[in-house]
């Protein structure tokens, strides 16, 4: 027994040693990749030397004596630090994803390789401007000469993620840049998903009253009429059909739902509006939240003077910041940019399609997917007057597609002279309010509203192409139409001058909230489906409160987590239900309801990560409409995975005749809304005490509302994750101007928050350098490294890291300084 024991042990301790000597191992090779910031290296691809000064949180601040150089600095710092991220970016847009991962993201794939982006961006390299092409070409020499020090120096191949999946690293182009900024618009469009499900929607409500109400226009305009879309084909549509869907919900797709399609804030301020005397502007960009961001924080010292703000690694510009002079933010335009065309195939011959000059061949070509341990498979790529064919699984377009017919797309992205990348170049460079508005004309997509200030004016416009439609089009771009039509067809491009545009406003201030800007009729109309019908009102309000404001103001704004919805709607769902009737025996589903509508009473509408009513109002109005809708759409009622506002008021207001939707058309009783309402209230107190208990009071909606920063591939990696996955207590909500955006959907999660400000940037022109920003994760994608999530915690809480141009104070607590010499 004896001899038994000791061997035990001695087993034991060589598993224990060997274990922790295998993490020793892995450690040292996975910290190798970690980027050394204070050196001097040669470099071939530079003039003159280029000094890389990173102040205490890692922001570069780069310098050189031309600005190729300078673009350079910020290739190689990019790929010091997002190198990883750069390359999957690249493979997805490419198409290539499953050459690393396998089958898991082969559908991925083949709708990439459909869409051509990376095709098109290669022909658009042509026709970018002198300057942009210096930039690209620099930028790219900047990313290979850290590949080349990577291989030369044997640095762990780059990033920790390269030693789980081992694919050789081509050299940056400039291609690969512009294919991003393509990639970006795919994340921003929600278009294409949103005319899918209006067709979904109408096929299962074919009163249009009705349909209007679960699809109501955004306020300022009338109701337009859709005609029914099975009456636009003579050909049956499979209306609860199966379809295998595309994995949309794949960390690495790049599709999202139009509800988790881009939105974003910007607002302004002319100086007789502010304070200090001086314009200000406020812009926070929402993305879904990843580890590391999609931002980068950079400072470029130009021929112009400085630049500084959130750069997308991978691309060669300040996106959205400021310089010495001027102030640039984007927010989601919103703009009908995507059409889906239903095109009708020849009878006789599968490979041609009806145009309405007759049928016509398709144009294929042969694209081959390698796959990771398995057999490459041969994707026949088929395009038509209309844009590129996409598989019925895509969105669910074999759900809207008649039978004989397939689905084809058509986008401002896809085009082979896309030169945004110059726009945005010019924009960066710009020094005055009428130059960035100039340049914005060369923005194709995604479309963006441009809000600038400089010293003296402040302006809004929208840049992107905004395509030219028949005024006889059968559906205004709301649903998939028959490509064969000529009414139907796109006529070209609207000139730059019709897209919306707001300079120097009479009341000195300006400001976006992804809401509607415009009201004007078809074709003009920019588009039927916003991002926003309530952070609007509250920015409204914040605004007017004020004779003037400041940064701090701004600040205070950016971050506001009141909810104008749950004040609009708490005090029509529970009209009738509050302080009713005597206090009922403790314990009883009765008492609980009371309780919780105590709560709801004195609540402010403040979604407060501390505070238990945010929870319990979302999950009140979330069962309330799937208890609305359910028996009207079936299955189709899981595809409403958030709760849309103007809807619950339409039918709480009983807008011509919403209130139908309350009662259960398969139940003999009528149900009235007040039912409904008291139902669904339990119903999410069913939810609740499931997930939280019953103790309302001690509730906390941060719990519920956690931010997801999660590493793409390797937050589900058991164990890893915990090292890789940034999870915070957030305060905010679908419809608070600090925006978290939730999962949405019937999932274990419904309410984490998924989408938010991955940038936030405050700048003040009286004063320039107390300007501040901040981003969600942090600077490195290197999860050894302190800088992967050290901002992290700062964005949580609400608080910003200087925006300063002075070199001095960048230098004077550094992280390092890295010097690049000329190799000659």
């Amino acid at each position: 027994m004896a001899v038994l024991f000791r061997w035990l042990v001695r087993i034991t301790g060589g598993l224990i040693l060997l274990g922790g000597l295998a993490v020793l191992v892995a450690y040292f090779l996975l910290s190798r990749s970690l980027p050394d910031y204070s050196k001097t290296l040669r470099v071939a691809g530079i003039s003159a030397p280029v000094e890389i000064i990173r102040n205490n949180s890692n922001v570069p601040h780069i310098f050189g004596q031309a600005d190729p150089d300078v673009f350079f600095g910020l290739g190689y710092a990019h790929a010091q630090d997002r190198l990883w991220q750069m390359t999957v970016l690249r493979r997805t847009v490419q198409g290539r994803l499953s050459e690393v991962f396998g089958p898991r993201t082969i559908e991925i794939d083949k709708v990439l390789r459909r869409f051509d982006l990376y095709g098109l961006a290669r022909q658009s390299v042509e026709v970018q401007d002198g300057r942009t092409m210096a930039a690209l070409e620099a930028y790219s020499a900047g990313v290979n000469a850290r590949l080349a020090e990577i291989n030369a120096e044997a640095l762990g191949r780059g990033a920790p993620e390269m030693f789980i999946f081992e694919n050789p690293i081509a050299p940056w182009q400039p291609a690969d840049s512009i294919a991003i900024i393509k990639l970006l618009a795919i994340q921003l469009s929600g278009h294409l998903s949103h005319e899918v499900l209006t067709a979904r929607t109408a096929l299962e409500v074919p009163d249009p009253d009705r349909l209007a109400d679960i699809l109501p226009d955004a306020p300022g305009s009338g109701i337009a009429a859709l005609p029914e879309y099975a009456s636009l084909f003579d050909a049956p549509i499979g209306r609860r059909q199966v379809v295998r869907a595309e994995p949309s919900g794949d960390p690495l797709s790049p599709f999202r739902m139009h509800e988790l399609a881009g939105a974003s804030n910007a607002w302004a301020a002319a100086p007789k509006r502010s304070a200090s005397g001086g314009t200000l502007l406020a812009n926070d960009p929402h993305l879904g939240l990843t580890a590391p961001t999609v931002w980068y924080l950079a400072r470029l010292e130009l021929s112009t003077g400085g630049v500084i703000g959130g750069t997308i690694p991978g691309v060669p510009a300040v996106m959205t910041g400021r310089s010495a002079n001027l102030g640039w933010g984007i927010t989601s335009a919103y703009l009908d940019d995507q059409d889906v065309f239903i095109e009708e195939l020849n009878p006789a011959n599968p490979e041609e399609y009806r145009t309405p000059d007759g049928f016509k061949a398709f144009e294929t070509r042969k694209s081959i997917i390698e796959i990771k341990d398995s057999d490459p498979i041969t994707l026949t790529l088929r395009w038509t007057d209309n844009g590129p064919l996409l598989p019925g699984s895509h969105y669910d377009l074999g759900k809207v597609t008649p039978q004989g017919h397939v689905a084809a797309v058509n986008w401002t992205a896809l085009t082979g002279r896309d030169t945004t990348m110059s726009a945005a170049v010019a924009i960066m460079y710009s020094a005055t309010v009428d130059e960035a508005l100039e340049a914005g004309q060369f923005y194709i997509a995604p479309a963006q509203n441009l809000t600038v200030v400089d010293q003296d004016k402040i302006a809004m416009k929208t840049i992107g192409a905004m395509p030219r439609r028949d005024a006889r089009h059968q559906s205004e771009g709301r649903m998939p139409s028959p490509g064969w039509r000529s009414e139907n067809r796109w006529q070209g491009i609207i000139p730059f001058s019709a897209n919306p545009e707001f300079v120097a406003p009479i009341g000195g201030l300006l400001g976006n909230t992804n809401n509607k800007t415009v009201n004007r009729p078809f074709p003009l109309h920019v588009s039927h489906w916003w991002g926003d019908t309530q952070r609007v009102n509250r920015w409204r309000r914040l605004m007017q409160s004020r004779q003037v404001h400041t940064r701090d103001s701004f600040i205070e704004a950016q971050l506001d987590t009141v909810s104008f919805s749950a004040r609009s709607l708490l005090p029509l769902i529970g009209a009738e239900l509050w302080f009713t009737g005597e206090a009922a025996a403790e314990g009883t589903p009765e008492r609980l309801r009371q309780r919780a509508l105590a709560l709801l009473s004195e609540w402010n509408g403040e979604m407060n990560e501390h505070l238990p009513e945010p929870l319990i109002y979302a999950a009140w109005v979330r069962a309330l409409q799937d208890r609305l809708i359910r028996d009207d759409l079936g299955p189709l009622a899981d595809e409403f995975t958030h709760v849309n506002p103007l809807f619950i008021e339409r039918v709480y207001r009983d807008l011509d005749g919403a209130s139908a939707w309350c009662d259960v058309r398969q139940s003999s009783p009528v149900e009235t809304c007040v039912d409904v309402a008291r139902l669904a209230l339990d119903d999410a107190l069913i939810w609740v005490e499931e997930h939280y208990g019953t103790a309302l009071e001690s509730l906390r909606w941060g719990d519920a509302h956690q931010a997801t920063h999660d590493h793409p591939v390797l937050g589900e990696v058991p164990l890893l994750r915990y090292f890789v996955n940034i999870r915070q207590s957030t305060s905010g909500g679908d419809n608070t101007l600090q925006r978290g955006r939730t999962r949405g959907g019937d999932g274990p999660d419904p309410f984490q928050n998924v989408h938010g400000a991955g940038y936030r940037g405050v700048y003040d022109f009286a004063d320039p350098d107390s300007s501040v920003f901040i981003t969600s994760t942090g600077q490195s994608g290197h999860f050894l490294s302190r800088h992967y999530d050290d901002l992290a915690q700062l964005w949580r809480r609400g608080e910003y890291i200087p925006m300063s141009l002075d070199r001095d104070l960048a230098r004077a607590a550094a992280v390092g300084v890295t010097v690049l010499e000329p190799a000659e």
